[in-house]
């Protein structure tokens, strides 16, 4: 396994297989973002109250009340068996450096990700509008709403280029990596937390991009409950029927525990007051992680479509191109047939008409030869929403790309600069018409109180709203509201500044950026008029991926690679993405910089840091070489060899699956050879009956001329407890020669049992066994 980076700390990973390259992902995931992956897993277990305090409290009972630790743990246990074993691996090297992690907490986190990316949020709007100000109102505010995107994807012959739209957060959302084993290489952006690519790569022969289709395909019931016995009914299209019901206990950090109530009907979960939750992912168990595999093997635009036929949520709508230059535009997902009704606002349960249909919605694909993808409305993905972006960003992508614009001057189009009075007057004109229609009796009604819970303001405030679909309204109303005099005419930017959401806890200086853009041009750089000229919204990511050289390929995220504040790559990228520059996509392996993969650290009091990782047979072969010619060390079996054939040995080690070979430090100093295997598959197994989640080790230490006293003894158990943070492994099994007394008895006392003698061959061996339990008894 190889970890080299590029300038700006963008990691570049190479393994052997796809296996080793899944744990490789997860360790260096751990080190760059493990902060945030940290908080991610909370929130996805609605637990981060316990440690962020009560600002946490409200998503945390969103959280416990959606069952989105639930549903990731359902989703994973019905996945495909080599989609579980990936995940478990990239969950081990996520352990390995030292987060806790589960192989379902990235299920879980992709979900923290997209469950309020979707429409359930705008029928609550909705419904709210059509009770205070009746159902014809419902056209003045038919825009995207504040949970939707303003990305961009296009794509001409040999390029696909774009910039997906979000929140913008620091750390960012992104983390661009670079995966390559034996059976791919692919370069591109990934949700921290998750294996793989996703949604933006690069394979090589094949490239592929999203935007938000902007799909319905989450819905609102509104449930009838009553008391049955000791629990609850629901009434559903049949009758009556049992509900899921029990409680929940959310810590608080300085405060009191609060005990949240969790009912879940045959729709699905009651989020708020009556209202069900049903989504595809939940109903169907399902969160179309089986995609992920197949789409890093990919190498044709078929291969790209077949993978995400398996998708599911949020619904994207796909660009891919390949080198031979055929193109697709797909639409992937799963979308509900049911009443259109179902699109709008939430629907009674008990009502036959408003139940799901038994199969989901066909999907688009077709090939084309350019396309320009907006979140706008088109043939391919009309069918599948209500709400789409308006047609001008689309629009003016197309009229650029006519005119040969380069891809990085698309990014950033817009007809409100920066530095521009003229931009600054306009959007205090913008500001000051919403708050004055905020303010007519004609909406009044509007302002009422919703009911709904307070995490869902953003959906259900309508200053926010009436800012976003403010044309749309004063068509509505029939009204243009005079607004004071004399209004700013300072530069926009010096009002539309950067104001990044932070991980809690972070609290990190920023730079001051001042941005042009708004919600209407390409450079979507969104604020809210009437409400706030921050920026919180917009491109957390840009690409121009090349298909006819990899090498042209190049990208941008808002912030850097690595969510530490102390690290160069914290911000290093902001400069560059503020003012629209893109840094290269470096695929020559010898321009990037290696660095030692750390597989395991653990400081050791009184003695430093041991760390521990991959043996490099060409590298370490001297230093090896030098430790087993030793008489000291004459039972490691190596005596007589040369450098050359130490090299070997690990050279043929490092080809397995299910055999490693690590080198220990302690302190930067090299100390000792680790090795593990896997019983099944070494002689070993051959002499005794094994057993599932047996795992072997061999250890060498060797400190000969440091003073390092105890030197075993702090070594011995920080490796154990090394191989027993994975749960999968129940016994651990050493076989030394039968001669070496000195570490019979050291396995003696760490608590090995002593197991019969063996023939291997070359040795007569000692087998030993330490059980799980007995090593968490004695710890």
């Amino acid at each position: 396994m190889k970890l080299y980076r590029d300038e700006h700390g963008i990691p570049h990973l190479r393994a052997g297989s796809v296996l080793d390259l899944a744990w490789l992902q997860g360790r260096v995931t751990a080190t760059d973002r493990g902060r945030q992956i940290t908080v991610e897993r909370l929130r996805s277990e609605g637990r981060l109250a316990s440690v962020a305090g009560v600002s946490e409290l409200g998503w945390d009972r969103f959280a416990r009340r959606v069952r989105l630790d639930d549903t990731a743990r359902r989703s994973f246990a019905e996945l495909d068996v080599s989609t579980r074993q990936w995940l478990e691996t990239y969950a081990d090297g996520v352990r390995a450096g030292g987060i806790e992690w589960h192989p379902w907490s990235s299920l879980g986190v992709f979900q923290v990700q997209h469950i309020l990316f979707g429409t359930f949020g705008n029928k609550l709007w909705r419904a709210h509008v059509e009770r205070t100000l009746g159902a014809d109102a419902l056209g003045w505010f038919a825009i995207e709403g504040p949970g939707g995107s303003g990305s961009n994807a296009w794509t001409v012959p040999g390029e696909i280029a774009g910039d997906p739209h979000r929140l913008l957060e620091l750390p960012g959302v992104y983390q661009q990596i670079r995966l390559a084993c034996p059976a791919f290489d692919v370069a591109g952006l990934t949700f921290p937390g998750v294996p793989g690519v996703q949604h933006f790569g690069h394979a090589g022969s094949v490239a592929w991009a999203i935007t938000n289709a902007m799909a319905d395909y989450q819905d609102l019931y509104i449930e009838e409950l009553r008391p049955a016995g000791t629990g609850l009914q629901a009434r559903g299209a049949n009758g009556w029927e049992p509900v899921v019901t029990h409680q929940e206990t959310i810590l608080v950090r300085d405060e009191e525990p609060v005990v949240v109530d969790v009912i879940e009907t045959a729709r699905g979960p009651v989020i708020d007051g009556n209202l069900s939750l049903r989504t595809p992912a939940r109903s169907a168990s399902d969160l179309g992680f089986d995609a992920l595999l197949p789409l890093l093997h990919a190498s044709t635009v078929d291969d790209v479509a077949d993978a995400l036929s398996r998708w599911v949520e949020p619904v994207n709508s796909v660009l891919t191109a390949d080198s031979t230059g055929r193109a697709l535009q797909l639409t992937v997902g799963r979308v509900p047939q049911r009443d259109d009704r179902n699109r709008l606002v939430p629907v009674p349960a008990w009502e036959p008409r408003y139940a799901w249909k038994p199969e989901w919605a066909p999907m688009f694909r077709a090939p084309v030869t350019s396309a320009v993808n907006a979140n706008d409305r088109r043939p391919d993905t009309a069918p599948y929403g209500v709400d789409f972006a308006p047609p001008a960003r689309a629009r003016r992508i197309r009229e650029l790309l006519a005119l040969g614009v380069p891809h990085e001057s698309i990014h950033m189009d817009t007809a409100l600069p920066a530095d521009s009075a003229d931009a600054g007057h306009r959007m205090a004109r913008q500001a000051a018409v919403a708050r004055a229609v905020c303010d007519l009796p004609a909406l009044r009604p509007l302002f009422a109180p919703s009911g709904h819970d307070p995490l869902f303001a953003p959906w259900t405030d309508p200053r926010a709203r009436v800012g976003i679909a403010l044309d749309g309204v004063l068509a509505g109303l029939g009204v243009d509201p005079a607004v004071p005099d004399p209004l700013p005419d300072t530069p926009w930017g010096d009002r539309h500044l950067l104001y990044p959401l932070q991980l809690p806890g972070l609290d990190a200086v920023v730079p001051q950026i001042r941005l042009g853009g708004s919600a209407g041009c390409v450079l979507n750089t969104s604020s809210v008029p009437g409400v706030s000229d921050l920026c919180w919204r917009g491109p957390v990511a840009r690409y121009v991926w090349d298909l006819t050289d990899r090498r042209r390929s190049r990208w941008i995220v808002p912030f850097g690679a690595s969510d530490d504040p102390s690290s160069p790559h914290f911000l290093d990228q902001l400069p560059l993405w503020a003012s629209g520059e893109l840094v290269p996509l470096v695929t020559d392996w010898e321009l990037l910089t290696e660095e030692p993969v750390i597989v395991f650290s653990e400081k050791l009091p009184g003695l430093g840091e041991l760390t521990m990782i991959p043996l490099d047979p060409a590298a370490h072969a001297p230093i090896v070489h030098a430790w087993v010619i030793r008489e000291r060390n004459r039972f490691w079996g190596m005596g007589q060899h040369t450098v050359q054939d130490v090299e070997e040995i690990y050279g043929f080690v490092d080809g397995l699956d299910s055999h490693h070979a690590y080198l220990l430090s302690l302190d930067d100093g090299p100390i000792g050879v680790f090795q593990t295997y896997e019983p099944s598959q070494d002689p070993v197994g051959e002499c005794y009956d094994v057993r599932p989640g047996d795992f072997g080790l061999h250890l060498l230490l060797d400190a000969e001329g440091r003073e390092l006293p105890h030197l075993t003894s702090a070594v011995f158990p920080a490796l154990l407890r090394h191989l027993f943070a994975d749960p999968s492994r129940r016994r651990i099994i050493a076989e030394p020669d039968i001669r070496n007394e000195r570490m019979i008895a050291r396995l003696q006392r760490e608590g090995f049992d002593l197991g019969p003698e063996i023939d291997l061959g070359h040795k007569r061996a000692r087998l030993t066994f330490l059980d799980r339990d007995r090593f968490e008894a004695g710890s």
